[in-house]
């Protein structure tokens, strides 16, 4: 046997940056001056976000591959317990991840937004986890409306959940915009399981230990897969219509009463969405639909067929999204936060669990139809009022029929404190560093859900 071992590579059937198909396999013999690696080492399986899929193995001794049969099935022979040869090359199992954890960025983002993200997380969490940052809805694809993003980013999820063996979780983070987005695509990639598809469509909720984790018990899957976690970071959940839900008009109702009619012109379709002056006035806006299951998706019973749903939101000099929106609160629900931060988390100030809450709604009444076309034609300060108020409301009695956890971040010490929409999710290193407390606070909450979920799993086995 020669003394280097061989290398495989495979390259997969889908190339998900650029929207094509395509598939290449090679061998080659590994370089005299190529350090040695094992079979626990990260490049034995790993997988580049940036450019596909790709595994190799190096450095196997005592390897005799033997095809019988005429197929195209491969066994190996190897010293190194637990890999296998296959179509695909020579992999480990246990270095396969199972829990797909997809990334998805504002607006006028790309997957760069995720650098620090994605590499501090694949540090933190380990090798389960299969880090992918969504890249269907770059720039100024943003601006094209929610739906049609949140459709594309179902379609690459699919791609992704198609091309990849082995996955049977999955779990979604977003930034800004990119919450709404995710919320639309997990309508479209929702189906519920067999055993309740003859359910009736209620909101009963099976309760766990933490009110965060009420979901519907087996109500359904993502894309195929078991939904563990959803997390947002600055969110608009409730829109950005009303006092100071877009911050940086400061308040001011002459600039509130404003930016409705302007806002399309600059953001396009997913501006009159935001502000919620989407559609003909005797149909409900896309904001106010998602906060229920309808004839546009089941938005509610997806959100809901999630073990945890957690939302962080920046309590103040997040100039982009207001803190209300982004923790689906009321007024009258926001209290002053602590100043000092969490132990071991910088700038996360304060975590509260909202068990989910039985109520009517949402509706579109004949006066939200009414108040709505008031704020389609007038752009009078009592129009803007009274329409925000009854859809806010609305909104936000959709939404509480599920638990959330909602983390309030604080930046008022930071050395950037008005950079705090991008510092959440640390989109500079450099400039946005304050953010890596929220990061590591966002890691150590999947790996606990992880925990709980393997915990449980191992209770129903038994």
């Amino acid at each position: 046997m020669a003394s280097s071992a061989p290398l495989l590579h495979y390259s997969p059937r889908f190339n998900f940056r650029n929207g094509h198909l395509g598939s290449s396999s090679h061998s080659s013999s590994s370089s005299s001056s190529s350090p040695p690696c094992s079979s626990s080492s990260p490049c034995c399986s790993s997988f580049d976000q940036r450019q596909g899929f790709g595994w190799s193995v190096c450095n196997f001794t005592g390897i005799n591959n033997i095809w019988k049969n005429q197929s195209l099935r491969a066994h190996a022979m190897s010293t190194t317990q637990g890999s296998f040869a296959s179509p695909r090359g020579i992999i480990n199992v246990e270095d396969e991840p199972d829990h797909l954890l997809v990334l998805v960025h504002g607006i006028l983002g790309s997957p760069s937004d995720w650098t620090y993200v994605e590499a501090e997380l694949k540090r933190r969490l380990g090798r389960n986890f299969l880090i992918y940052a969504s890249s269907c809805n770059t720039y100024t694809k943003t601006f094209a409306g929610i739906e049609g993003a949140g459709k594309r980013l179902a379609d690459e999820v699919m791609q992704v959940v198609k091309g990849t063996e082995n996955l049977k979780r999955i779990s979604f983070l977003a930034h800004s915009l990119g919450g709404l987005f995710a919320r639309y695509a997990i309508a479209v990639l929702y189906s519920p399981n067999a055993s309740s598809s003859n359910q009736p469509d209620d909101l009963a909720v099976s309760m766990n230990a933490n009110s965060e984790t009420a979901y519907f018990s087996g109500r359904g899957m993502i894309a195929g897969l078991e939904p563990i976690n959803f997390i947002t970071l600055a969110t608009p959940h409730l829109g950005v219509r009303g006092k100071k839900q877009l911050p940086f008009l400061l308040g001011l109702p002459i600039l509130e009463k404003l930016a409705p009619p302007i806002a399309p012109v600059f953001v396009g379709r997913t501006g009159s969405q935001l502000f919620l002056t989407d559609g003909n006035p005797n149909k409900s806006p896309l904001l106010l639909r998602m906060a229920s299951d309808c004839e546009d998706g089941k938005f509610i019973s997806a959100l809901g067929a999630f073990r945890c749903r957690v939302l962080y939101a920046n309590v103040s000099y997040d100039h982009m999204v207001g803190w209300r929106t982004s923790s689906i609160r009321r007024e009258t629900e926001l209290v002053k936060p602590p100043q000092q931060s969490l132990d071991g988390y910088k700038h996360v100030v304060d975590v509260e669990h909202c068990p989910p809450v039985s109520s009517e709604g949402p509706h579109f009444p004949p006066e939200a139809a009414k108040a709505k076309e008031a704020a389609q034609n007038a752009l009078s300060m009592e129009n803007t009022v009274e329409y925000q108020e009854i859809m806010e409301e609305e909104m936000i009695r959709g939404l509480q029929h599920l638990g959330w956890k909602k983390v309030d971040v604080s930046f008022h010490l930071a050395f950037w404190p008005y950079f705090a929409h991008n510092t959440i999710h640390v989109k500079n290193e450099w400039l946005h560093n304050a953010g890596t407390g929220v990061v590591a606070h966002v890691a150590d909450s999947l790996l606990q859900e992880e925990k709980q979920h393997k915990s449980s799993s191992f209770i129903a086995a038994r």
